[in-house]
């Protein structure tokens, strides 16, 4: 995600608290005690769910035509139980369930805090296969004030679920750390056009409505899902290698949009210099007539708003820049996703490090100065945030908080240090292994300072201690002369 700052009032994604909506229950009878329980984040502890390790969904939307009506949905989840259950919980908290079946038997169910909590008829031994199948709606309209994981656009929806509001659209172990594969099935009326992550593999067209079925080929964190529905256009072109690349924008403003897709192709072929072969499947370019104060790069199919292609005070070189943000974050982010969302840092820094090494190389904005620009206010950050790898949580009905410029320039100015402590070759090295050893994986800061070690042939762990857990901001190594600036007492 990169929070763009505009010539208007940034508007903050403010995530709902379980106070102003909740998960309404048709049918209930699950028997106390039934609780939220989470994975242990740090920032969201209740994220997440023990037991299991989900292997894929299969997501089923039917949209009605308007914006402002729930969506009928069935979301199937399978997964494999890692410890003997009574009750299963999943991330939910915005909808109405209809019904649960596990593993084909219905189930009871009720709510606790954002938590749906199945208790199916026989406790599940661990290690077996689990099948839930939840039939619900999935609602696009929120509380005044309070944003969830769909975004209304002007001509129909998309989605903007991180870092905690996939549950807000459909039930789901809601935490980067159990990444599974996506099958993502949309019904539109005549008229609309429906996209999803991943490649489609089918299309039916009936009389009045049409579905069209997307389908993953790599594990994608919850976070990271889109669907996109509206009257849109699919523009179809070639990566590098031949990869597929697909756009979707609105279809009025194709003739003006189409010279800032065509800038794609290159894009991807700078990164796959920098990191190494693109790791999916596909890419492309989701515009969406919205403000929100935001990009996102849902996988495969990066989240921009009208406004940034079509506002004339733009320079090229930032919009360019901004586009490979959410490129860079295909590798930073999605093929590794963080392992507790303390390690933002991971995706956010070094989303951030080829924004600025991009412009540098393309239109002549120096890296160093915007370094030097950052150590200057990193005490600051620090002061305001939390050092990189530990920032500090989200205020009540703040939770995209922790995306604050410590994760940002705070955090790729560690990655300038490290490449001053390294030397260039050797941190080239590190950052091309990274994306490889982990890919499809989970990784956090700690795996990081392991990897960064054995490139660099010697011990890290200070080095990393002071500059992503400490107070103050250590000496930048090479540029004595760089100084912080005071902080505020």
């Amino acid at each position: 995600m990169l929070l763009t700052a505009r010539p208007r009032a940034r508007r903050a994604k403010a995530a709902l608290l379980t106070s102003a909506v909740s998960v309404c229950l048709i049918a209930a009878g699950v028997p106390s005690p039934a609780v939220p329980l989470g994975v242990g984040d740090r920032l969201f502890p209740y994220l997440g769910n023990p037991g299991y390790d989900v292997r894929s969904y299969d997501l089923d939307f039917t949209y009605s035509g308007t914006n402002r009506e729930p969506l009928s949905a069935v979301t199937t989840i399978d997964a494999r139980t890692t410890a003997p259950l009574k009750h299963v919980n999943l991330d939910f908290a915005h909808g109405t369930v209809r019904s649960v079946e596990v593993n084909g038997v219905p189930a009871a169910f009720t709510s606790a805090g954002e938590d749906l909590v199945l208790t199916p008829r026989a406790p599940l031994p661990g290690g077996s296969p689990l099948r839930i199948t939840v039939r619900h709606t999935s609602d696009p309209v929120y509380p005044e004030g309070k944003d969830g994981g769909w975004v209304r656009t002007a001509d129909g929806l998309a989605m903007a679920n991180q870092a905690d509001a996939a549950h807000l659209v459909f039930p789901c172990n809601d935490h980067p750390s159990d990444k599974a594969l996506f099958t993502i099935r949309v019904t539109a009326p005549r008229g609309h056009t429906a996209v999803a992550n991943g490649l489609p593999v089918g299309v039916y067209r009936g009389p009045k409505a049409t579905t069209w079925t997307y389908r993953t080929q790599h594990p994608m964190a919850t976070e990271l899902a889109q669907v996109s529905i509206g009257r849109s256009t699919v523009l179809r072109r070639t990566g590098p290698h031949g990869l597929p690349l697909r756009d979707v924008i609105p279809t009025k403003d194709r003739t003006r949009l189409e010279p800032w897709l065509g800038k794609t192709p290159a894009q991807i072929a700078w990164m796959e210099r920098k990191a190494g072969v693109y790791p999916f499947e596909t890419y492309g370019v989701l515009i969406a007539d919205v403000r929100t104060g935001y990009e996102l790069e849902t996988q495969t199919l990066s989240l921009f708003e009208k406004e940034l292609f079509t506002r004339s005070e733009y320079p090229q070189w930032y919009v360019e820049s901004i586009m490979v943000h959410e490129l860079a974050h295909q590798w930073f982010g999605n093929s590794v996703s963080p392992r507790t969302w303390s390690d933002l840092w991971l995706n956010e820094g070094h989303a951030t490090w080829y924004e600025a090494l991009y412009t540098q190389e393309k239109a002549g904005k120096s890296l160093a100065a915007r370094m030097k620009a950052a150590y200057a206010a990193s005490d600051r950050w620090r002061t305001d945030g939390g050092p990189p790898a530990l920032p500090r949580a989200p205020g009540p009905g703040q939770k995209i908080g922790i995306f604050r410029p410590i994760v940002y320039d705070g955090a790729a100015l560690f990655l300038y240090a490290l490449r001053q402590e390294i030397g260039r070759s050797a941190f080239d090295n590190l950052e091309r292994s990274w994306v490889r050893v982990h890919r499809d994986g989970v990784a956090g800061t700690r795996d990081f300072q392991e990897l960064a070690s054995r490139v660099a042939g010697r011990d890290l762990s200070g080095f990393f201690r002071a500059w992503l857990y400490g107070k103050k901001t250590p000496p930048m190594p090479g540029h004595p002369d760089w100084k912080p600036e005071p902080t505020r007492k």
